[in-house]
């Protein structure tokens, strides 16, 4: 049984509206199709279901009574989508432990990026992306590296979540240089979250004792290595997110 189609009361289908007050029959899009362009973006931003609920409306509620430096990054998002330029390639590296919220946040970023400035934005998870690009070297996959990192390259915001989460090697430390600076050289805003303290690489930390050196945690720059976390310094504004794992916080309350 065939439905009908229903047609915008506001434009008529046209995809048109008329501009209230203007003398010469101005008209402007109509929010019809500015929803079914919105609509489009979400979907092609391939945002995790896990994720789907996060805005930057309910951060609040999802981490309630957070440490200060959360509330404050919630602020620095909102100050980022109001100030947002996408000719000069500015970003965010939102640091933090496991379960502070970054993703949540970053994710809330994509969303009022796309609903309010129509940006082209694609989530990214760095291990899968790995992964990807590793399968692409198989002779039996259809993908080519190329055709994996072309929507990471092209994409007007890039949101490359859990930065640092894969073991490094040279091979990982040479997809990371390409995927960074290819997008640092053509100017491309990337927002970028890792549970690595923004600190230097071991190898450049000589006040150390070895002792210390031993017991220290590996830091941004022992992962992606002390290069591409200065690249990073040049691409992107430094959120810094403590707190617990909420998570775990409210796993253990509904034990409790």
């Amino acid at each position: 049984m065939k439905t009908a189609i229903e047609v915008c009361p506001v434009c008529a289908g046209s995809g048109w509206k008329p501009v209230l007050g203007a003398l010469d029959g101005g008209v402007t899009r109509c929010d019809c199709r500015l929803r079914a362009r919105g609509g489009a973006l979400i979907a092609g931003a391939r945002i995790p279901k896990r994720y789907e609920h996060c805005e930057l409306s309910n951060f609040t509620t999802d981490f309630p009574g957070a440490d200060h430096s959360i509330a404050l990054a919630q602020i620095s998002a909102s100050r980022f989508v109001q100030e947002f330029d996408p000719r000069n390639g500015d970003g965010l590296l939102l640091v933090g432990g496991i379960g502070t919220g970054k993703t949540h946040l970053a994710v809330g970023i994509l969303k009022e990026l796309i609903g309010a400035r129509g940006s082209s934005c694609l989530f990214c998870d760095y291990r899968e992306l790995l992964k990807q690009i590793q399968n692409s070297y198989n002779a039996s996959v259809q993908a080519t590296e190329l055709q994996v990192l072309r929507p990471v390259f092209d994409a007007e915001v890039l949101l490359l979540d859990e930065l640092g989460a894969v073991k490094p090697s040279e091979w990982v430390w040479d997809t990371v240089s390409l995927i960074l600076n290819t997008r640092y050289n053509d100017n491309r805003t990337t927002i970028i979250t890792t549970n690595f303290a923004d600190e230097p690489a071991a190898s450049v930390t000589r006040s150390l004792s070895p002792a210390r050196a031993a017991a220290r945690e590996e830091s941004l720059g022992d992962r992606i290595g002390e290069r591409m976390r200065s690249r990073l310094h040049e691409m992107c504004r430094i959120v810094k997110m403590d707190g617990p794992d909420f998570r775990q916080k409210f796993k253990s309350a509904s034990f409790g």
